[in-house]
């Protein structure tokens, strides 16, 4: 008669908790580059006061588009947006994203974005990447974000988390400096550490573990890009769309994410005599239950195709399938291991 299951001995079957750490793109499709950017009209028109995203494709053509980061615009005060404090008429969307990410990313006592070495500013840009790119979070040291001015001057932007073990962990999780630099030798190379960014501040924060990065829209103002950030109050001038233009000149961003899985190996272990029956109806004669291949009565054969993993109540919870048939006999013994992942 065909074996219906054998339990696990958890001691010597079941290894738990092993962890694995695994980095790939952030972008659809597990892609690690992204070099074309579309925003959407729709968004644009509606909510794109507060902030922009971004797509690999074009939603207007792609039903499929998929948004891969945001863009947003913060300033302290609410100046380049329309709205005045204190006045009637309040909408101030700089002023509500500055105010969103402080609280997502800063301490309760702590009201302004500092950049190394000591610069509090009062105005940011902001790229939070989409949940579903990032899943667990960003990859310190594994991306590079190309910015262009409208003078076809470039940056290069990376983090500086190859420069410390022991990196700074508040509010908003472990946070890095934003650096001129790049990766592209498969190493971080540094053109000017954050410490030494006297005037301005460094280029901005990263927050590997909330996937953000936050820019210094001073630093950003000065040098080669001359993004043109425009501060006046009660004025919507679109900042956001600048460092979108920014962006897309560059047509080059890099980025992976990283993710822990914990897994656990089943070692479903087949000794000779188990196994070597089924259950199929073919496999037996309808009248006296002797085996329809005659030459098996001594010499059963089957092939493992399939290993179920039941629960102590005989349910059904995972299935593995094996990438070819396995023979099974009364001379031949087999080990399965199947991984789960979670």
């Amino acid at each position: 008669m065909a074996e219906v299951y054998t339990g696990f001995n958890n001691e010597e079957d079941v290894v738990t908790e092993v962890q694995q750490t695994l980095s790939s793109g952030m972008f659809s499709g597990g892609v690690g580059t992204l070099s074309t950017f579309f925003t959407s009209s729709a968004q644009s028109s509606s909510n794109g006061k507060y902030f922009y995203d971004v797509y690999k494709t074009s939603p207007a053509t792609d039903s499929e588009a998929e948004v891969q980061f945001s863009i947003a615009f913060g300033h302290y005060d609410g100046s380049g947006s329309i709205g005045v404090l204190g006045s009637s008429y309040t909408d101030r969307p700089s002023a509500a994203v500055y105010s969103q990410f402080r609280n997502l990313l800063l301490a309760p006592n702590d009201d302004k974005f500092t950049f190394t070495p000591s610069k509090d500013r009062k105005h940011i840009y902001v790229i939070s990447m989409a949940r579903a790119r990032m899943r667990e979070k960003m990859d310190p040291g594994n991306w590079e974000l190309h910015l262009s001015g409208s003078a076809a001057k470039k940056i290069s932007l990376i983090d500086d988390s190859g420069a410390t073990t022991n990196p700074t962990v508040n509010q908003g999780g472990r946070v890095f400096n934003v650096v001129s630099g790049t990766i592209a030798s498969g190493d971080a190379v540094t053109n000017t550490a954050a410490a030494s960014e006297t005037t301005d501040g460094a280029y901005g924060l990263f927050y590997p573990d909330m996937g953000i990065i936050v820019l210094n829209g001073q630093k950003l103002d000065q040098g080669y890009l001359a993004l043109g950030t425009h501060t006046g109050s009660n004025a919507a001038k679109n900042n956001s769309q600048k460092l979108f233009a920014a962006v897309s000149r560059s047509a080059n961003f890099v980025a992976r994410r990283e993710e822990q899985l914990s897994t656990t190996h089943y070692f479903c272990r087949v000794t000779n005599k188990k196994y070597n029956f089924s259950t199929n109806p073919t496999f037996f004669t309808q009248s006296d239950g002797s085996l329809t291949v005659s030459s098996m009565q001594n010499d059963p054969k089957v092939y493992v195709t399939t290993v179920g993993l039941y629960n102590d109540n005989n349910e059904l919870l995972a299935v593995a399938k094996l990438s070819k048939p396995l023979l099974k006999s009364f001379s031949r013994e087999a080990i399965v291991k199947v991984k789960l992942d979670f």
